[in-house]
């Protein structure tokens, strides 16, 4: 009896395309600050998914969401800033 086995390349060729490129890891690093604000207001929902909420949640919750608008804010600023010419807002 014979063995099959398929070799790694002929099942999912390796290809150029795989890693991001530089506008995408440029894209990624502008968004970071709203990623990790998103992130933390994740982080609260969660945390309260199972009980009700306590004073301190809420208080957590509001924050995290004034921190998500903020930056969402800041980034579209930015954004609009430097798509005009001389990037003056």
């Amino acid at each position: 009896m014979k063995a099959i086995a398929a070799l790694q390349d002929v099942v999912t060729p390796w290809s150029d395309g795989l890693e991001p490129s530089d506008a995408e890891l440029d894209a990624i690093e502008f968004e970071l600050p709203l990623i990790l604000a998103e992130v933390d207001l994740l982080d609260a929902q969660i945390t309260v998914l199972d009980r009700t909420p306590s004073v301190l949640d809420e208080r957590r919750i509001r924050r995290a969401r004034r921190k998500v608008l903020t930056v969402r804010r800041s980034l579209i600023n930015r954004a609009i800033a430097a798509s005009m010419p001389g990037g003056a807002a």
